[in-house]
């Protein structure tokens, strides 16, 4: 979900690797250990949350999470909890760090010292408001100024405990008077319009000579502030929470008056106290935000166009696709939004089968090929994550969860068997574990996708061509991806593929690691299969699999998922997973006296339906055929005053859910429209807001049958794995090559030497592949026009917001230092350039 702007769309997302965190401090109990866990938040919302690791002082979490944000924020704040079984979870302490400051710390691990967390310093959101200084006359004759200071409305305040009923305090403070003033309650919002005026008397001493209408004595102006503070109102015994303040000298006057702006809330002066370094100890974590700005469609279509025409150049490394993996600094760089590009425009096979073909002729041994880390392997790998993601989990996901749930013994090292096992029931665990994985894989065959396949059966086309006297070389060339880089990485860290919630235990972990050593040695059909192992335990376990029924079951495994035309599409009819998790639901109305109340429900999609049951496992209270998905939309937070809510629009009715944080429910409003776009009967406009008390709260309208008002939100593609947006791709790309430029231009030289001089050339140029100088001179010259076009309409862009944009305003309230920051860098720029 992009941010809009002015012509241009801004899409923000962060991939996290949280590691660990070390010398937490110990519990003021008799055992002093803790069981600590890890939350995401974006300011102060939770959109992610670790396992629990127990009784540590050094937890371990080695968990990932990417999101794509879908708002703006502030801070991006990790938070490590305590679990208290009887009371509420208590925070150890947090990492806070502010949204200009990310590129610090892009893709480099990182030590965080904890800070020490108080109610005073967990701020977020932001005030509009407008201060007016009059001139009035008292009936003494005195002459004295009086304040109106209106509190217009907030937004994106913090929801504390579930709830948020925001109310403000405006005091006119000096140092001889403090005179305070409250606003009413708003019940059930974060984004609370207040319209409230409230009025102070500012009497001029003596001395006061009327000069002009708003020029007052120094002294006056500097001793005197405004102070709006923002509190929720809270039932508990503890008394209301606060949740941020702004404070405004009335010297801002001497400027504008009226003046109206909106400001961030701030944290209390208090609020940044903090223990001594150290003694909350400290969290490792990997985070790697990105924000793309992308212009519109036509923008792009040179360097588009340049780049989809590149399977059909000669020779292949001299298209534009090719280069972009010469100059990036790691292959895969290149290879993820390349992959993603060409598959959204059918691109992708056509583009891996000429690279493929052109690795395999450079290769001389076929026991080597594709075996390095070269742009083939690494945008193979990255199309098998994207095409293929749904078909690992239809495969692998019941067995894993069975071996995560089961906690079975299946050590077979006998140094690190514990004294109650027996290596022969261990043994035979691993045994009946491996034979079911690798059975389900064996014959999954028929629903692998129909991209892979295409790929795969290029592969081993290439393979058999080249290294026509090994008979063997058409299987290897398959298997050393389907087996090596995609099925056995997803057994081992079933996390990173989402098999699973979270890193498994180490039990788990060690059986996972054994499983996975196996299937990755019965695939790769190695001739000598024992000494494929360096551990001799693994060599005898392996005994147990050295039938001929094993190599044949992969062998045809392999012709099947490389063969051209090899399935009857029709053939996979069984209902697969898409999401699954809690969410709070409002009832439907299908009892007509039933009470519309909102519960906790578990809800489940597929591609046939979406359920809901009272619990995981139970017998679906409600089912919703896909074809009865007429739209899904956002919900007006107006309507039940709840913050992520969306509705599943039904022909008769519509089912109002409320999703945990916003991403989860940007998740699943993207899954189901993507499930239900090519739906025939789908909606074109809908309402954006409840019927509630016989009308719609949107349009007012009173039949709950009219239609809608407001467009549907559309264009999203049906296919649920590959929702891909080509321009973002394309720009991201763009960037890849701006930041490369320096290697762009050595290619270019590189070029130019090998044209001009038949020697030996130099170095630095020895790195890149080039077989034709001047075919891939010519794509150079065009890649480097293309983007400084790009870069020339991002200058111009940035220089006309820069004159458009207002500190103050909604989009850079006062206090947004990101923004503070720009302007800095923008008046850096010599003037030559702008």
């Amino acid at each position: 979900m992009a941010v809009e702007e002015e012509g241009l769309r801004v899409f923000q997302s962060v991939k996290i690797k949280i590691g660990e965190a070390k010398n937490l401090p110990t519990y003021p109990g008799p055992n002093k250990m803790r069981d600590c866990y890890c939350t995401v938040n974006l300011d102060q919302e939770e959109v992610f949350r670790t396992k629990i690791v127990e009784k540590s002082l050094c937890p371990f979490y080695g968990e990932d999470f990417y999101c794509e944000i879908p708002r703006s924020f502030r801070h991006l704040s990790f938070y490590v909890f305590d679990r208290d079984v009887f009371r509420r979870d208590s925070i150890i302490g947090k990492v806070a760090i502010r949204k200009e400051d990310l590129p610090k710390y892009h893709n480099r691990d990182t030590w965080f010292q904890l800070q020490h967390v108080d109610a005073d310093s967990e701020v977020q959101g932001k005030v509009h408001l407008e201060l007016r200084l009059s001139e009035v006359i008292t009936d003494s004759g005195i002459v004295c100024h009086k304040l109106a200071t209106r509190i217009l409305e907030c937004q994106g305040l913090p929801i504390v405990n579930g709830q948020c009923d925001p109310y403000a305090t405006v005091t006119l403070a000096g140092p001889y008077r403090s005179e305070a003033k409250k606003t009413k309650v708003k019940k059930k919002t974060n984004n609370p319009q207040f319209d409230e005026v409230f009025y102070f008397e500012v009497t001029r001493p003596c001395s006061y000579s009327r000069k002009s209408h708003f020029d007052f004595e120094e002294e006056d102006v500097d001793k005197l502030e405004i102070r709006v503070d923002l509190w929720n109102a809270s039932n508990l015994k503890f008394g209301d929470e606060f949740l941020g303040e702004l404070r405004i000298p009335l010297k801002v006057l001497r400027q504008c008056s009226p003046y109206e702006a909106w400001y961030f809330l701030q944290p209390r002066d208090n609020g940044s106290k903090s223990l001594k370094p150290g003694d909350l100890g400290s969290l490792r974590l990997n985070v790697v935000y990105t924000e793309d700005h992308v212009f519109s469609s036509d923008y792009y279509g040179p360097l588009r166009d340049l780049l989809l025409r590149s399977a059909d150049v000669e020779p292949v490394s001299a298209s534009a696709a090719h280069i972009l993996g010469e100059v990036c600094r790691e292959k895969q760089e290149a290879a993820v939004p390349l992959v993603r590009l060409l598959l959204h425009y059918g691109r992708v096979v056509p583009f891996i089968c000429a690279i493929a073909s052109a690795e395999v002729r450079r290769t001389q041994d076929p026991n080597t090929i594709f075996r390095g880390n070269s742009l083939t392997s690494k945008c193979i790998d990255e199309t098998m994550k994207l095409a293929g993601m749904q078909y690992l989990h239809d495969t692998l996901k019941p067995t894993i969860e069975e071996i995560c749930q089961s906690h079975k013994s299946c050590e077979i090292d006998p140094v690190r068997l514990k004294e109650h096992e027996s290596l022969e029931s261990n043994m035979e665990n691993l045994r009946q574990y491996v034979d079911r994985i690798f059975n389900v894989i064996t014959k999954s065959g028929v629903s692998c996708p129909t991209v892979m396949c295409d790929i795969f059966f290029s592969l081993r086309e290439a393979a058999a061509k080249r290294f026509q006297d090994d008979l063997d070389v058409r299987y290897t060339a398959v298997s050393s991806f389907i087996f090596l880089r995609f099925f056995a990485p997803a057994i081992l860290s079933p996390n990173l593929f989402q098999l699973t919630p979270h890193h498994t235990d180490p039990q788990t972990s060690r059986t996972l690691t054994l499983v996975s050593k196996t299937i990755q040695t019965l695939g790769s059909l190695s001739k000598s299969k024992s000494a494929s192992f360096k551990e001799s335990y693994m060599a005898a376990f392996y005994e147990f699999f050295n039938e001929q029924k094993y190599a044949d079951a992969v062998k045809n495994f392999l012709d099947l998922i490389s063969s051209s035309g090899r399935r009857d599409p029709k053939s996979v009819q069984q209902p697969i997973l898409l999401k699954e998790g809690f969410m709070i639901k409002r009832a439907q109305g299908r009892k007509r006296f039933g009470m519309k109340n909102f519960k906790k429900r578990w809800f489940r999609l597929t591609n046939h339906e979406f359920t809901y049951q009272k619990n995981k496992g139970d017998p679906p209270l409600c089912s919703i055929p896909i074809e009865n998905i007429l739209a899904v939309e956002t919900l007006e937070e107006e309507s039940f005053k709840m913050k992520n809510m969306f509705q599943v629009i039904q022909p008769e009715r519509a089912l109002y859910i409320q999703a945990n944080n916003c991403v989860e429910a940007k998740a699943w409003i993207d899954v189901l429209t993507k499930v239900s776009q090519r739906n025939q009967k789908r909606l074109t406009v809908y309402h954006p807001s409840a019927y509630l008390n016989g009308h719609w709260l949107c349009c007012r309208a009173s039949s709950d049958t009219a239609t809608g008002c407001t467009p549907c939100t559309g264009g999203l593609p049906a296919n649920i794995q590959l929702d891909i947006d080509g321009d973002r791709e394309t720009e991201r790309i763009s960037s890849l090559f701006s930041l490369y430029m320096s290697r762009l231009e050595k290619m270019q030289e590189a070029c130019g030497s090998r044209s001009v001089y038949a020697g030996p050339e130099q170095e630095e140029y020895s790195t890149f592949i080039i077989d034709d100088p001047q075919e891939t001179y010519k794509t150079l010259r065009q890649v480097i026009a293309g983007v400084g076009a790009l870069e020339q309409e991002h200058a111009q862009y940035k220089r006309d917001k820069f004159k458009k944009t207002k500190y103050g305003s909604q989009e850079h309230p006062i206090g947004d230092k990101s923004f503070q920051s720009y302007i800095r860098q923008q008046s850096e720029i010599p003037t030559h350039t702008m």
